[in-house]
């Protein structure tokens, strides 16, 4: 096998991100979950494989986005870290400094062979936990413009409720941002206490580009309280 990562000339060539996924046929039937566990471990070990954190984190995102169905988002990630795909596929990719990067087949599309497993569990039956503590702590998110904000959460929040203070501190649109943690988009209805996260653990934010490329509006005087 190819190491993952190796330094190379940054080839010329950078093509737009393709839509169609890899099909391939793993060796043996796959289930999801194991599916999942080859995945994590890729993304556990990529980064000691040289190359830049920060460029497998935007890897590992677009190919989240890509999974969902979100080529755009997934075309903005690879944009704003400055990779170059001269196949137009994250099988390989370049960094700007030149490093190149290969991502396995299967962290881009499941195998047609996939065993589907059937939960018996609906996450929707299952009895709600009792009002997760109110206590407040400082939630970490890194923007995908490389800037940190810090949040007041407590674990009860959901992921919109947490958007609209961003939205309130930073003045990004809502609708702009898109929330990661462990490489898997959060939904605004997610709860911080089901992503399993830590009080000193970070999400990454991708700010979408329309979000600050646009002229802001002037601001306006604030209005006298008129009796």
């Amino acid at each position: 096998e190819l190491p993952a990562y190796s330094r190379h000339m940054r080839p010329g060539r950078n093509e737009p991100l393709k839509k169609d996924r890899p099909k391939w046929k793993s060796d043996y039937p796959m289930t999801e979950g194991q599916l999942r566990s080859k995945r994590d471990e890729f993304w556990d070990t990529a980064p000691a494989f040289e190359g830049r954190k920060e460029i497998w984190d935007a890897l590992k995102a677009a190919a989240v986005a890509l999974e969902c169905n979100d080529h755009e988002l997934a075309q903005a990630i690879v944009d704003g870290a400055s990779i170059t795909l001269p196949h137009g596929t994250l099988t390989e990719c370049y960094d700007e400094l030149g490093n190149r990067y290969q991502l396995p087949v299967y962290c881009l599309a499941p195998p047609v062979n996939l065993i589907s497993e059937c939960s018996d569990e609906d996450p929707s039956d299952s009895p709600q936990p009792p009002a997760a503590s109110k206590k407040e702590f400082q939630l970490k998110v890194r923007l995908s413009t490389g800037k940190d904000v810090r949040l007041s959460a407590s674990m009860a929040d959901t992921i919109g409720q947490l958007k609209k203070q961003l939205q309130t501190q930073e003045d990004i649109d809502v609708l702009h941002q898109r929330w990661f943690f462990s490489g898997k988009l959060l939904t605004d209805k997610t709860r911080l206490q089901d992503t399993k996260i830590q009080k000193d653990f970070i999400i990454q934010v991708i700010v979408n580009a329309q979000a600050l490329g646009g002229p802001k509006p002037a601001p306006t005087a604030p209005a006298t309280a008129s009796e």
